[in-house]
């Protein structure tokens, strides 16, 4: 084998800048990564959410919510993942809060977005199941993005390889974030050999993660959860393996990296969930602002449906939403049919059957006319007479149960 065997054909470049001056503002390629990422997963879910009847804007407002939350629980799972970075010996305890240089765990991202989620969908009326399963096809489409993020910062990349896909990886100057580090000739400087891109790897993982889970949502119209549950055992069966493959700083549990034992776990909560919880997929109606107040009151603006898509579709935003299933919503969008609420005393009311005094009911025979009748209607002579026999009876029987 000789050396020039050895040498690559190809290989993936890596950029030297990973910052740039807009005036006094820098702007950071991994902070714009992150914002195009949640973009994305935004649009994806807000066109989710208005298919399962939630007015147009809500993921907005859910947005508000979850994207702060989600951006700290990231940073917090990364910090006391890699403590040692910032509170051990040389570290800088300031950068804990510096994320813009790198340093976010998606582990830490979902579970704090969960809580920004939840309160949001409290606040609106919508089930968490709902918003979760809307959000699933979006979220792996915004990491795929946000990956990109690692690539300008020559970060998170794997062991060395000849493949022509092989990564150059600059080396990042320290006492200038966000450049490669320069030779005495103002060139950029290499590390030796080419990397695998883990990075790149994980964002075209993510890509198909959300190709099945939207697939397969629109298949079997999965609910209560369970399309976000299939979502998470997508991203930590890729997330293994590619884990395996990386060699940055990382701590470590009985010499595998602590997110290999966070995917495994991850994984198996994920696979219990989808295989214990059942139902169809929830469809919302929403409920109208009652009449005694304002149109606009205890809204916001983005929560009024301007839409109009059914004939009950409310112009204020709505109280809150009824959860109902597809046969019931596909009549409230066609026909503006509006379901009957378990409890409603209208319903109630209808079955339990006429009523005394009813204007419907008045002219039907009474006992009293009974004498009236031919003699061939008291003997039930016949079919019809056989069925009126037994009339007075079953009819109660029917309302009671």
């Amino acid at each position: 084998m000789t050396l020039v065997s050895m040498t690559p054909l190809a290989a993936l470049p890596s950029p030297t800048t990973a910052v740039w001056q807009l005036g006094p503002v820098p702007l950071r390629a991994y902070a714009l990564c992150i914002v195009a990422g949640i973009v994305v997963a935004c649009l994806v879910t807000e066109h989710r959410l208005r298919q399962r009847g939630v007015a147009p804007g809500a993921v907005l407002d859910i947005a508000v919510w979850a994207v702060p939350t989600g951006i700290i629980g990231a940073r917090i799972y990364h910090v006391v993942t890699s403590p040692e970075k910032y509170f051990g010996t040389g570290g800088d305890p300031w950068k804990a809060f510096a994320i813009w240089e790198g340093g976010l765990g998606i582990w830490g991202a979902v579970a704090g977005g969960a809580v920004g989620a939840w309160i949001a969908a409290r606040q609106l009326g919508i089930p968490l199941t709902v918003v979760a399963d809307a959000l699933a096809p979006g979220l792996p489409l915004a990491q795929a993005v946000g990956r990109l993020g690692n690539w300008f910062n020559n970060e998170l990349y794997g062991g060395r390889t000849t493949l022509p896909w092989g990564l150059e990886i600059h080396r990042m100057d320290p006492d200038n974030p966000g450049h490669a580090l320069r030779d005495d000739a103002n060139q950029p400087i290499l590390e030796p050999g080419l990397y695998h891109p883990t990075f790149a790897y994980e964002a075209l993982w993510n890509l198909g993660v959300a190709g099945l889970v939207f697939a397969l949502d629109r298949r079997f119209k999965l609910g209560r959860g369970r399309a976000f549950a299939l979502y998470v055992m997508g991203y930590t069966a890729g997330r293994f393996w590619i884990e395996l493959m990386r060699t940055d700083e990382a701590n470590r549990i009985l010499g595998l990296r602590l997110n290999v034992w966070t995917a495994g776990l991850v994984f198996v909560g994920a696979l219990i969930y989808f295989l214990r919880v059942r139902g169809p997929r929830e469809y919302l109606i929403p409920l109208p602002t009652p009449a005694s107040g304002p149109a606009g009151d205890g809204g916001d603006v983005s929560q009024v449906d301007l839409s109009a898509t059914g004939k009950g579709s409310p112009t204020a935003p709505p109280a809150g939403y009824r959860v109902v299933d597809e046969e019931q919503f596909t009549a409230y969008r066609e026909r503006g049919e509006l379901p009957e609420a378990p409890g409603d005393p209208a319903a109630d009311d209808r079955s339990a059957g006429p009523r005394d005094g009813d204007p419907d009911t008045d002219d039907r025979p009474t006992d009293a006319d009974a004498d009236d009748r031919p003699s061939g209607a008291d003997s039930g002579d016949g079919p019809a007479g056989a069925d009126r026999s037994a009339g007075a009876g079953g009819r109660s029987t029917d309302r009671d149960s």
